[in-house]
Parts: C-alpha cells; structure tokens; sequence
C-alpha cells in the first residue's frame, strides 16, 4: 500500500490543538514538507525502545545518503526538524518501526 499522509497542524497565536497520528510500520508516513516543518513523535510503549527513521530524498554522485534514524527510550517524546526541503524533499518521508509511536507534524 502507499504510504499514509499525515496533515500538518500550523500554530497560530490564539493557539491550536495538537492531534497525534499513530504510527504505521507497514505502509509508513508522509507529510507535506515547506522546510519548516517539525515532527513530534512520542513513544507511548512501555517495554521497549522504538525507532524513527526521516528518509533523505536526495542523491549524491548517484549515491543513496543514508536516512536520520532516530531511538526514543519508553515514553520519550522528542521534536525533529527543521527539515530543508533540498534535503529532504517537498514529502518528507518517515518510516517508523512500530505503532507504539505518535507523529504530530507541526509548522511554525
């Protein structure tokens, strides 16, 4: 299947609620990327760590770049970004390991 879009929350002054997608290992993610989009994500297992990986879109000399691949401990929630779009790609693609992970897109 293709991969899932996740719609990004844009903050405003008055403020804005923030609405966490559960990750999906076997069809993974995607959000629209302007390079300045961050991504929350939230390990909400409780046994183990869980994997982030933020795919590169670029190439160099023909070369794939290896992707950001990030662990986050039980319960740690972390923000990633920015994420420059000649880097990156105007999708940014991201690949979790289990649904125990949340994403929250957001843009500044």
């Amino acid at each position: 299947m293709p991969r899932v879009q996740i719609p990004v929350t844009v903050a405003t002054r008055a403020g804005v609620a923030l609405t966490a997608t559960t990750g999906d290992p076997a069809n993974n993610h995607f959000v629209d990327n302007d390079g300045s989009t961050g991504v929350i994500v939230e390990n909400s297992g409780s046994t183990v760590s869980r994997t982030v990986t933020f795919r590169v879109s670029r190439t160099v000399d023909g070369l794939t770049v290896t992707p950001r691949t990030e662990t986050l401990a039980v319960g740690e929630r972390q923000l990633f970004g920015p994420f420059p779009v000649g880097e990156y790609g105007g999708k940014l693609l991201i690949d979790v390991d289990h649904a125990e992970l949340k994403l929250t897109p957001v843009r500044i």
